[in-house]
């Protein structure tokens, strides 16, 4: 397990300028939020993508770096060529599966509603992924992280806290944990958000459906990471991010995705090595690598609630100030300036700074 510090990890690959040459120096999200941006016009605003807003973006590209930069420190070559492959393009190669047999199988374990009709979010080619890694929200567009580059923001931090912990388990306890495992499942554990959240006219994102107790995202992800013959272990871990397994009800919940997973991608849980081979565990004795993936996903935590309460004050500024109406005018200008100045970096100015602290940042990336 290499012995990696978060300035070891962000060497000199990672080093950005920002602006005209302003700043330049080791990645810091904060910092390339605060630097001066470009302030662009509502109409031009209105006329950009959400890939575009997150294309141009300095704080999305650093974001997604970070994450992509954390996969090449994979040891294992196999594992660090898949993962670099899927942030390249999270194409959703399950959906090739036999929807109709895919969806009998898990109604009969008891797996989805079964008032269910489809599996599988719509998508075009199975082969391509719907928007990049890069673009996509970082959930639901009521959650966390709910702008174009969220999903990368939200991975950064979530890759980071991994690594982190990985570092201290170590010095702390002495604990020597798979980076590859820790680290890789965290990477890969919202493979599929650029599939269950693309982007509509609105600028609004799809509504997540639920599978196997939880949003579909989790349990397409995992499914995605066996179908592209991901190692058992980290695909185990990665099952972690929204239940951990010290309690019995915990474990049902990580077995239940697991076998869901399974059945979309076609696979024996048990032979795999998904499972125990009692069917009701994960592999005994139970690795901790699990423990660091959920532990590392929750910057939702406070992540949704600053997204929301953001947002509000974004749609409350844009009417009074910007005079927009318009539910899809606003709604792409909170897009663009989250994209530029992420909603963590927004909410902490509007907590500690106020409302017009908050207006002034705002100002910085359109005109009113």
């Amino acid at each position: 397990m290499p012995d990696i510090s978060r300035r070891d990890l962000l060497s000199s690959s990672l080093f950005l300028t920002v602006g005209a040459g302003l700043c330049a120096g080791t990645f810091n999200i904060e910092a390339l939020a605060a630097a001066p941006k470009t302030q662009r016009a509502l109409a031009d605003v209105f006329s950009m993508s959400e890939v575009d807003m997150a294309r141009e973006s300095v704080v999305v590209q650093a974001a997604y770096r970070i994450v992509e930069e954390a996969a090449r420190q994979i040891k294992d070559p196999g594992l660090r060529e898949k993962t670099l492959s899927v942030l390249k393009n999270p194409a959703p190669t399950i959906a090739r599966g036999n929807q109709a047999e895919i969806l009998e199988r898990l109604r009969s374990a008891g797996l989805i509603d079964p008032a269910r009709r489809e599996v599988f979010p719509a998508v075009r080619d199975a082969s391509q992924s719907p928007q990049p890694f890069w673009s996509a929200p970082g959930s639901g567009y009521s959650s966390h992280h709910a702008y174009p580059g969220g999903l990368a923001a939200h991975t950064a931090l979530n890759v980071v806290s991994a690594q982190a912990l990985v570092k201290n388990y170590r010095s702390v306890n002495g604990l020597v944990l798979d980076y590859d495992i820790a680290v890789g499942g965290e990477i890969l554990h919202d493979l599929h958000k650029p599939w269950v959240f693309t982007w509509s006219d609105d600028h609004s994102c799809r509504k997540e459906q639920q599978l196997a107790g939880t949003g579909e995202h989790h349990v397409l992800s995992i499914a995605e990471s066996i179908a592209r013959g991901i190692p058992a272990e980290v695909v185990t871990a990665q099952a972690c991010a929204h239940e951990h397994p010290a309690t019995s009800a915990g474990e049902r919940l990580v077995v239940g995705w697991l076998k869901a997973a399974s059945i979309i991608a076609g696979v024996d849980p048990i032979e795999y090595g998904l499972i125990d081979k009692g069917g009701e565990t994960l592999p005994l004795p139970r690795r901790i690598e699990g423990w660091v993936v959920h532990l590392a996903d929750h910057d939702f935590v406070i992540s949704t609630s600053a997204c929301q309460w953001t947002a509000q004050a974004l749609a409350k500024l844009a009417r009074e100030q910007y005079g927009l109406t318009d539910p899809r005018q606003i709604q792409a200008m909170r897009n663009y300036v989250m994209a530029n100045l992420t909603a963590m970096h927004l909410y902490g100015v509007l907590s500690a700074q106020g409302p017009k602290a908050f207006a002034d940042e705002v100002a910085r990336v359109v005109k009113a």
